[in-house]
């Protein structure tokens, strides 16, 4: 089986749509420790059993194939990727591996506070925690667990680091303008970026077809008159961010329902068993766990990355017309 870890930096991985590709997710985990009603049905889904998960191992090959293909910045996800054991030593040997830039991990904040040091001591980049409500009785109704204080513990640790911080929190239905304010004050004290988020149809429930919060943006816009969108430099982002005026940090928006930011999306996914996903809303257009598993060499697993990509569906409405879904899967087993 050839494999070799090229350090080539000259590539470019770019799409049918002219799009460059340099951002890979890794789910590492559909397991979690929340029970988020907006991504699980409260009797929550089962979970993909252990030999489906694809390894640490196979996943560090992978990102040897992508690195040598232009990819530069990882995202490691889940689930809640500190459910899966071994995910430090995980992150670990990743921050070895030539040419990656930057690593990045998404977490719940339950159980990440203990790993703070050692993150710290790689160096990561950044760390993204989930915080939908400062309110402990709603966490509890939101997430069906009371870890709360655990969440608020690493945030603070993380900022007690130095370590770059961004919050990302839904708006439900039901969040009022009082809750957008009471999180708003976590970047108006600390250095942080507080994004809002569209919530997204990835609950493993039946399709409802309808965007829950209306226009977040405009509603942003009322309960802070004085933000002004900070100007964008050339990276892709799927966020817009803003200032508000004696705030320590910043606030943003996520329009991941509305999928305004297609046009520039830089990013490629692989779910926990091992599929990749060149959009959020696709069912998975590759196998690559299979191709691992059956002796694929890098460069067949390579070719066939690149069909994928020019192939990938103009924009996440595209995607999801093709996808012809009942039953929305659950954002655990997509990987955020």
């Amino acid at each position: 089986m050839q494999h070799s870890q090229s350090h080539s930096s000259g590539y470019q991985l770019t799409d049918n749509q002219n799009r460059q590709i340099n951002y890979l997710r890794l789910a590492v985990t559909d397991r979690c420790n929340l029970r988020c009603r907006y991504c699980r049905p409260e009797e929550g889904v089962p979970f993909i059993s252990h030999e489906e998960i694809i390894s640490f191992e196979e996943l560090e090959r992978l990102v040897i194939i992508f690195r040598s293909m232009g990819v530069n910045k990882i995202r490691v996800t889940g689930g809640e990727p500190f459910s899966r054991r071994g995910c430090m030593s995980f992150l670990t040997r990743l921050r070895k591996i030539n040419g990656v830039q930057y690593l990045h991990i998404t977490t719940n904040g339950v159980k990440t506070s203990r790993f703070l040091d050692e993150m710290a001591a790689i160096g990561i980049d950044g760390i993204n925690v989930s915080l939908d409500t400062l309110d402990p009785r709603r966490f509890e109704q939101i997430t069906r667990r009371d870890y709360l204080n655990a969440v608020l513990e690493t945030i603070h640790g993380v900022l007690a680091r130095s370590i770059p911080l961004k919050i990302n929190s839904v708006v439900l239905g039901d969040t009022t303008d009082e809750e957008i304010l009471r999180l708003a004050g976590l970047a108006r004290d600390f250095p942080v970026t507080l994004r809002f988020i569209e919530k997204m149809p990835f609950s493993g429930t039946a399709r409802s077809g309808k965007l829950e919060n209306g226009n977040l943006l405009q509603r942003l816009k009322r309960i802070f008159p004085d933000i002004v969108e900070k100007q964008k430099d050339n990276l892709p982002t799927t966020a817009r961010t803003f200032y508000v005026t004696g705030y320590k940090g910043n606030i943003g928006i996520i329009q991941g329902y509305s999928r305004s930011f297609c046009t520039s999306c830089n990013k490629v996914r692989i779910t926990p068993v091992g599929m990749l996903k060149t959009c959020l809303y696709d069912n998975g257009v590759l196998d690559l766990k299979k191709m691992l598993r059956t002796g694929a060499d890098d460069e067949e697993i390579k070719t066939a990355i690149l069909s994928c990509l020019q192939n990938r569906c103009i924009n996440g409405h595209e995607a999801e017309q093709l996808a012809r879904r009942s039953q929305e899967p659950s954002m655990a087993i997509i990987g955020g």
